[in-house]
């Protein structure tokens, strides 16, 4: 039988080629690779038919990283702003470690190496400066981008993140929403685990038939021992969170109904 939302992806995959980004594999370091979509014209054009493009051009415009979260990879959480921002600015995607195409065979986990690899990844593709745009786990590996590589990171715009993810709020937030640890909430095992997180992330109630939902468990949700692992290494002790002093501009987005990072946090981040 047919998987649904893997059928979509040649659908979603042409749509953003006509937007003017293009799929480009960077291998970070022996054993590390990492996905991104990146400006067409950045790219040279094969002359033959399994030849692969390369990078020819460093971007034109000003460039644009959008980092994303842990519920799906990269387009397919940012489909919807690629094709507006592409008008005025040069987009990059990259799929963090262990979603999408990227991988590695190091030990690391930590938001950031998660960073590090991104930043790598942007020079080989010949980004000097950029604004990253982080969104929920991928805005923590932003700030970590933005902590570690101030002559790279111009700006930021964090949407539905935090600096860090305490012990203290980590333990707060799970007992509020109800589950009993950030991988029973991140990577359902079931049908009624993943409409429990859409309940969680989304502040409209949306209905999916089951059908779609267990398809997009197959595809989406993978690499689960490894994603456990990055949950795991993303949560740090209270007495050892350091806030940096960041020199960048740093634009808040938040939703007021924000049931995972709640509109107080984002004040106290702020503050």
């Amino acid at each position: 039988m047919v998987n649904l939302v893997a059928a979509q992806r040649p659908l979603l995959h042409g749509l953003m080629k006509m937007a003017g980004v293009r799929p480009y594999t960077v291998e970070i370091e022996p054993g590390t690779v990492m996905s991104f979509w990146v400006p067409s014209e950045t790219l040279t054009k094969p002359k033959k038919k399994n030849e692969k493009p390369r990078i020819s051009s460093k971007p034109s415009r000003p460039a644009v990283v959008l980092v994303h979260g842990f519920g799906a990879e990269g387009i397919m959480t940012w489909q919807y702003q690629v094709g507006a921002l592409t008008k005025k600015y040069a987009v990059y995607v990259p799929d963090l470690l262990f979603f999408g195409g990227s991988t590695t065979d190091k030990p690391h986990r930590s938001p950031a190496f998660q960073a590090q690899c991104v930043v790598a990844g942007l020079r080989k593709l010949g980004v000097e400066k950029c604004i990253v745009v982080g969104y929920s786990y991928g805005g923590m590996v932003a700030f970590k981008m933005a902590e570690m590589y101030p002559e790279v990171v111009e700006a930021l715009v964090i949407t539905g993140s935090i600096l860090a993810m305490t012990d203290s709020i980590s333990a707060t937030s799970l007992q509020e929403l109800g589950f009993s640890s950030s991988s029973e909430l991140l990577l359902p095992t079931s049908v009624k685990g993943l409409k429990a997180l859409l309940t969680v992330a989304s502040h409209k109630k949306q209905w999916y038939p089951n059908r779609l939902l267990k398809d997009y468990l197959e595809v989406m949700i993978t690499n689960r021992k490894e994603r456990g692992e990055l949950l795991e290494a993303l949560v740090v002790s209270d007495k050892d969170i350091i806030i940096p002093n960041f020199s960048q501009r740093i634009h808040l987005l938040w939703g007021e109904n924000d049931k995972i990072f709640n509109l107080e946090l984002a004040q106290n981040m702020k503050e």
